[in-house]
Protein backbone atom coordinates (compact mmCIF):
# COMPACT_ATOMS: atom_id res chain seq x y z
CA UNK A 1 0.00 0.00 0.00
CA UNK A 2 1.80 3.25 -0.85
CA UNK A 3 0.10 6.08 0.55
CA UNK A 4 0.49 10.08 -0.70
CA UNK A 5 0.85 13.10 1.27
CA UNK A 6 0.63 15.76 -1.66
CA UNK A 7 1.27 18.68 1.22
CA UNK A 8 3.61 18.30 4.04
CA UNK A 9 6.38 21.01 4.90
CA UNK A 10 8.73 18.49 5.82
CA UNK A 11 11.46 21.48 6.33
CA UNK A 12 10.15 23.32 8.81
CA UNK A 13 11.63 24.52 12.23
CA UNK A 14 8.86 22.64 14.05
CA UNK A 15 10.86 19.40 12.99
CA UNK A 16 14.42 20.69 13.33
CA UNK A 17 14.86 18.34 16.72
CA UNK A 18 13.59 15.11 15.17
CA UNK A 19 13.48 15.33 11.42
CA UNK A 20 15.22 11.84 10.77
CA UNK A 21 12.74 10.23 13.31
CA UNK A 22 9.75 12.26 11.80
CA UNK A 23 10.50 10.91 8.46
CA UNK A 24 10.70 7.14 9.77
CA UNK A 25 7.59 7.27 11.10
CA UNK A 26 5.67 8.16 7.87
CA UNK A 27 8.04 5.51 6.11
CA UNK A 28 6.88 3.15 8.55
CA UNK A 29 3.31 4.28 8.23
CA UNK A 30 3.42 3.09 4.40
CA UNK A 31 3.99 7.16 3.28
CA UNK A 32 5.87 6.65 0.33
CA UNK A 33 5.84 9.82 -1.83
CA UNK A 34 6.15 13.66 0.07
CA UNK A 35 5.37 16.58 -2.14
CA UNK A 36 6.85 19.83 -0.13
CA UNK A 37 5.26 22.94 -1.20
CA UNK A 38 7.23 26.63 -1.33
CA UNK A 39 6.61 29.45 1.10
CA UNK A 40 9.40 31.76 -0.15
CA UNK A 41 13.31 32.24 -1.30
CA UNK A 42 14.54 31.67 2.41
CA UNK A 43 13.17 27.90 2.49
CA UNK A 44 14.65 26.79 -0.90
CA UNK A 45 18.01 25.91 0.13
CA UNK A 46 16.00 23.92 3.05
CA UNK A 47 13.87 22.62 0.41
CA UNK A 48 16.88 21.30 -1.81
CA UNK A 49 18.55 19.56 1.14
CA UNK A 50 15.66 17.37 2.17
CA UNK A 51 15.79 16.28 -1.58
CA UNK A 52 19.28 15.36 -1.80
CA UNK A 53 18.57 13.42 1.76
CA UNK A 54 15.50 11.73 0.30
CA UNK A 55 15.87 11.59 -3.13
CA UNK A 56 13.44 8.69 -3.65
CA UNK A 57 10.51 10.33 -1.93
CA UNK A 58 10.85 13.84 -1.85
CA UNK A 59 8.96 15.80 -4.75
CA UNK A 60 9.54 19.75 -4.37
CA UNK A 61 7.48 22.63 -5.69
CA UNK A 62 7.84 26.22 -6.41
CA UNK A 63 6.26 29.39 -5.60
CA UNK A 64 5.54 32.18 -3.09
CA UNK A 65 2.54 31.98 -0.51
CA UNK A 66 0.26 34.15 -0.24
CA UNK A 67 0.79 34.94 3.66
CA UNK A 68 4.52 35.98 2.43
CA UNK A 69 3.41 38.85 -0.67
CA UNK A 70 5.04 42.05 0.87
CA UNK A 71 7.08 44.83 -0.82
CA UNK A 72 9.40 43.12 -2.11
CA UNK A 73 7.28 40.46 -3.88
CA UNK A 74 8.02 40.95 -7.60
CA UNK A 75 11.91 39.98 -6.26
CA UNK A 76 10.77 37.10 -4.84
CA UNK A 77 8.38 36.15 -8.09
CA UNK A 78 11.67 36.26 -10.09
CA UNK A 79 13.35 34.22 -7.99
CA UNK A 80 10.20 31.65 -8.52
CA UNK A 81 10.69 31.72 -12.56
CA UNK A 82 14.04 31.69 -12.10
CA UNK A 83 14.35 28.57 -10.55
CA UNK A 84 11.58 27.03 -12.57
CA UNK A 85 13.55 27.85 -15.60
CA UNK A 86 16.82 25.85 -14.32
CA UNK A 87 15.21 22.70 -12.49
CA UNK A 88 12.59 20.52 -12.47
CA UNK A 89 9.55 21.25 -10.03
CA UNK A 90 6.55 19.31 -10.00
CA UNK A 91 3.91 21.75 -9.02
CA UNK A 92 3.56 25.62 -8.82
CA UNK A 93 2.47 26.29 -5.01
CA UNK A 94 1.65 26.80 -2.65
CA UNK A 95 0.01 30.20 -4.10
CA UNK A 96 -3.53 31.52 -3.69
CA UNK A 97 -5.14 34.00 -1.65
CA UNK A 98 -4.89 34.45 1.95
CA UNK A 99 -7.66 37.11 3.55
CA UNK A 100 -7.42 35.65 7.31
CA UNK A 101 -4.54 37.33 8.70
CA UNK A 102 -3.84 40.70 6.68
CA UNK A 103 -5.80 42.27 3.60
CA UNK A 104 -3.44 44.93 3.43
CA UNK A 105 -1.55 43.10 0.13
CA UNK A 106 -5.27 41.69 -1.37
CA UNK A 107 -3.67 43.83 -4.65
CA UNK A 108 -0.52 42.01 -4.40
CA UNK A 109 -1.76 39.12 -3.69
CA UNK A 110 -3.59 38.72 -6.63
CA UNK A 111 -1.31 39.70 -8.85
CA UNK A 112 1.65 37.20 -7.84
CA UNK A 113 -1.16 34.52 -8.08
CA UNK A 114 -1.96 35.02 -11.64
CA UNK A 115 1.35 35.73 -12.37
CA UNK A 116 2.59 32.10 -10.90
CA UNK A 117 -1.03 31.09 -12.56
CA UNK A 118 0.22 31.75 -15.65
CA UNK A 119 3.96 30.72 -14.78
CA UNK A 120 2.94 27.26 -14.22
CA UNK A 121 1.06 27.03 -17.53
CA UNK A 122 4.03 28.08 -18.94
CA UNK A 123 5.78 25.43 -18.00
CA UNK A 124 2.86 22.63 -18.04
CA UNK A 125 2.96 22.42 -14.33
CA UNK A 126 0.00 22.32 -12.18
CA UNK A 127 -0.56 24.82 -9.22
CA UNK A 128 -1.53 24.42 -5.27
CA UNK A 129 -4.00 27.13 -4.27
CA UNK A 130 -3.79 27.99 -0.57
CA UNK A 131 -7.23 29.63 0.26
CA UNK A 132 -7.98 31.13 3.49
CA UNK A 133 -11.33 33.65 4.10
CA UNK A 134 -10.69 34.37 -0.18
CA UNK A 135 -12.77 31.73 -2.05
CA UNK A 136 -14.51 34.44 -4.09
CA UNK A 137 -11.23 36.28 -4.72
CA UNK A 138 -10.23 32.51 -6.04
CA UNK A 139 -12.61 31.92 -8.06
CA UNK A 140 -12.60 35.21 -9.93
CA UNK A 141 -9.30 34.60 -10.76
CA UNK A 142 -9.56 30.57 -11.92
CA UNK A 143 -12.66 31.94 -14.04
CA UNK A 144 -10.49 34.51 -15.52
CA UNK A 145 -7.31 32.11 -16.41
CA UNK A 146 -9.61 28.67 -16.59
CA UNK A 147 -9.23 26.30 -19.66
CA UNK A 148 -5.99 24.31 -21.17
CA UNK A 149 -3.00 24.09 -18.61
CA UNK A 150 -4.93 25.22 -15.63
CA UNK A 151 -5.37 22.45 -13.23
CA UNK A 152 -4.39 21.36 -9.96
CA UNK A 153 -5.07 20.64 -6.36
CA UNK A 154 -7.33 23.01 -4.27
CA UNK A 155 -5.19 22.31 -0.99
CA UNK A 156 -6.79 22.27 2.60
CA UNK A 157 -10.12 22.15 1.25
CA UNK A 158 -12.70 23.94 4.30
CA UNK A 159 -15.67 24.96 1.34
CA UNK A 160 -19.02 23.81 0.79
CA UNK A 161 -20.71 20.92 -1.40
CA UNK A 162 -21.09 23.68 -4.42
CA UNK A 163 -18.20 25.64 -3.63
CA UNK A 164 -16.12 21.22 -4.18
CA UNK A 165 -17.59 21.27 -7.16
CA UNK A 166 -16.73 24.76 -8.56
CA UNK A 167 -13.19 24.06 -7.47
CA UNK A 168 -13.55 20.66 -9.73
CA UNK A 169 -14.79 22.56 -12.38
CA UNK A 170 -12.11 24.42 -12.63
CA UNK A 171 -9.46 21.45 -12.81
CA UNK A 172 -8.71 20.96 -9.39
CA UNK A 173 -8.76 18.16 -7.17
CA UNK A 174 -9.49 18.58 -3.44
CA UNK A 175 -6.52 18.66 -0.99
CA UNK A 176 -8.35 16.52 2.03
CA UNK A 177 -6.40 16.48 5.42
CA UNK A 178 -6.98 16.91 9.08
CA UNK A 179 -10.01 19.06 8.67
CA UNK A 180 -12.21 16.34 7.84
CA UNK A 181 -11.38 14.48 10.63
CA UNK A 182 -12.49 17.91 13.31
CA UNK A 183 -16.24 17.74 14.80
CA UNK A 184 -16.54 21.04 13.14
CA UNK A 185 -14.88 21.08 9.89
CA UNK A 186 -18.44 20.44 7.98
CA UNK A 187 -16.29 18.74 5.14
CA UNK A 188 -16.69 15.33 6.04
CA UNK A 189 -21.03 16.13 5.77
CA UNK A 190 -20.80 16.31 1.97
CA UNK A 191 -17.53 14.13 1.12
CA UNK A 192 -19.11 11.31 -0.01
CA UNK A 193 -20.96 13.33 -3.00
CA UNK A 194 -17.88 14.18 -4.28
CA UNK A 195 -16.50 10.99 -6.42
CA UNK A 196 -13.25 9.74 -5.01
CA UNK A 197 -11.33 10.39 -8.52
CA UNK A 198 -11.49 14.23 -7.37
CA UNK A 199 -9.90 13.34 -4.10
CA UNK A 200 -6.13 13.73 -2.39
CA UNK A 201 -4.55 13.06 0.66
CA UNK A 202 -2.22 15.57 2.82
CA UNK A 203 -1.22 16.65 6.30
CA UNK A 204 -0.22 20.32 5.67
CA UNK A 205 2.56 19.44 8.36
CA UNK A 206 3.42 20.70 10.50
CA UNK A 207 -0.42 22.63 10.96
CA UNK A 208 -4.00 20.92 10.93
CA UNK A 209 -3.11 17.71 12.91
CA UNK A 210 -6.07 15.14 12.99
CA UNK A 211 -7.86 14.07 16.01
CA UNK A 212 -6.83 12.50 17.79
CA UNK A 213 -3.53 15.08 17.74
CA UNK A 214 -5.60 18.16 17.25
CA UNK A 215 -3.79 21.47 18.29
CA UNK A 216 -0.62 19.00 18.84
CA UNK A 217 2.62 19.49 15.52
CA UNK A 218 1.18 17.38 13.07
CA UNK A 219 3.68 15.01 10.81
CA UNK A 220 3.28 12.64 8.02
CA UNK A 221 2.21 9.55 9.71
CA UNK A 222 -0.46 11.09 10.71
CA UNK A 223 -2.63 11.02 7.25
CA UNK A 224 -3.04 7.25 8.46
CA UNK A 225 -6.24 9.21 10.44
CA UNK A 226 -7.26 10.93 7.41
CA UNK A 227 -7.00 7.57 5.38
CA UNK A 228 -9.18 6.25 8.45
CA UNK A 229 -12.08 8.83 8.40
CA UNK A 230 -12.34 8.55 4.37
CA UNK A 231 -12.48 4.88 4.47
CA UNK A 232 -15.44 5.63 7.06
CA UNK A 233 -16.94 8.34 4.88
CA UNK A 234 -16.71 6.63 1.57
CA UNK A 235 -17.51 2.81 3.12
CA UNK A 236 -14.56 2.08 1.09
CA UNK A 237 -11.04 -0.17 2.44
CA UNK A 238 -8.19 1.97 3.56
CA UNK A 239 -6.33 0.12 0.75
CA UNK A 240 -8.00 1.69 -1.88
CA UNK A 241 -8.90 5.01 -0.56
CA UNK A 242 -4.66 5.02 -0.58
CA UNK A 243 -4.55 3.68 -4.09
CA UNK A 244 -7.09 5.75 -5.31
CA UNK A 245 -5.88 8.84 -4.17
CA UNK A 246 -1.55 7.85 -4.77
CA UNK A 247 -3.90 7.40 -8.60
CA UNK A 248 -5.07 10.96 -8.51
CA UNK A 249 -1.67 12.39 -7.17
CA UNK A 250 0.22 10.75 -9.79
CA UNK A 251 -2.11 12.35 -12.67
CA UNK A 252 -1.96 15.70 -11.12
CA UNK A 253 1.81 16.01 -10.65
CA UNK A 254 2.86 13.16 -13.49
CA UNK A 255 5.02 11.02 -11.63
Amino acid sequence: MIITDTHTHLYSEAFDGDRKEMMQRAVDAGVQRFFIPAIDSTYTQSMLDLEKEYPENVFLMMGLHPTHVKENYKEELVQVEEWLSKRKFYAVGEIGIDLYWDKTFLKQQQDAFVYQIRLAKKHGLPIVIHCRESFDEIFEILEQEKGDGLFGIFHCFTGTLEQAHQAISYGMKLGIGGVATYKNGKIDQFLDQIDLEHIVLETDSPYLAPVPYRGKRNESAYISKVLEKLSDIYGKSIEEIASVTTKNSQKVFDI
